[in-house]
């Protein structure tokens, strides 16, 4: 049986660059950008083309930020799709590859952040877990002095942006992706989780345990709602996408308030416990339960007891 032709629309490099113009995107601006390449239509030039509309839209004066996590570098004790016998988890910690900003792919953000990642001139943030890529003139002080025990916080590239006035684009993501909320959930008491993951030593690769903040996509979809409902968010349409734009403080400030009201008093405990085994896969950075396989939209970040949500297809 013949295979049906693509039903569109046709979207180019032009007519992407267009659309983020009419939704508001400016030249010379910072973009935080989450993205789904599959919800945009019958793209020419798949990712690429996606990523040279976006740099066309703001120009040589503006840059590009994309999340590029690598959520597999984690402790094989909380894998669970597929889980691997308990007899093999020292060796897997033995021997897993270090995480190096040039060679480590990310996992589970989609294809639009690995084209970013790859791009000619892109730099990458040094976390093993949480990195984030970016292109244009304020790339090297988006992305540097990402410290290693602080994955969405004070001294990752959100706050940097959040510094520089930038925006986010979801462009057919959903708020259960969007990064900004994480930079929050430091700035109200959280629990801590040890976090385990490889790292380099002069000996080769070790095995390293850091104690970090619970960070949970789990209620974003609800205040993305609430968000969307009680401030400006610009919205429209990019290609097929459903397209959202807003100033990535103004959500930070508006889910500090939310997730202080919201979130059960019994998850503000500060702890030192591992997290319960959960799935491996993509994180919204080195988050304390993960779903295996790649998606082409941004990975939401999850907390042990809970259901991760499904990729998108």
């Amino acid at each position: 049986m013949p295979t049906p032709p693509p039903t569109g629309p046709l979207v180019t490099r032009a007519t992407l660059a267009a659309d983020l113009r009419a939704l508001g995107v400016r030249p010379g601006e910072t973009l935080l950008a989450h993205t789904s390449l599959s919800s945009l239509g019958w793209v020419n030039g798949g990712a690429v083309a996606v990523v040279q509309g976006l740099l066309d839209t703001l120009g040589p004066d503006g840059t590009l930020v994309v999340p590029t996590q690598t959520g597999d570098l984690s402790d094989p004790a909380l894998w669970s799709s597929p889980p691997v016998p308990e007899e093999w988890w020292a060796a897997i910690r033995a021997t897993m590859p270090a995480y190096d900003p040039l060679l480590t792919p990310s996992r589970g953000v989609g294809l639009i952040p690995e084209t970013v990642r790859t791009w000619p001139g892109a730099l990458r943030s040094a976390h093993p877990q949480t990195s984030f890529a970016a292109l244009g003139p304020d790339a090297a002080a988006i992305v540097g002095g990402h410290a290693p025990d602080c994955r969405l916080g004070e001294r990752s590239p959100l706050a940097r942006l959040e510094e520089r006035g930038a925006r986010v684009l979801l462009l057919g993501a959903g708020y259960d992706t969007c990064t900004a909320f994480h930079l929050a959930e430091y700035r109200i008491p959280a629990p801590r989780v040890e976090v385990g993951r490889p790292v380099r030593t002069p000996e080769g690769t070790g095995w390293e345990v850091v104690t970090e903040v619970s960070v949970s996509s789990e209620e974003f979809d609800t205040l993305g709602a609430d968000f969307e409902r009680d401030r400006p968010v610009v919205r429209g349409r990019v290609g097929a996408a459903d397209a959202r734009l807003f100033p990535l403080a103004d959500a930070v400030a508006y889910a500090q308030r939310w997730l202080a009201v919201h979130r059960s008093r019994e998850e503000w405990i500060i702890t030192t416990d591992v997290p319960a085994p959960r799935r491996r896969g993509p994180l919204q950075g080195a988050t304390d339960a993960t779903a295996r396989g790649a998606s082409d939209a941004t990975a939401p970040v999850t907390r042990p007891a809970h259901r991760h949500p499904s990729d998108r297809p």
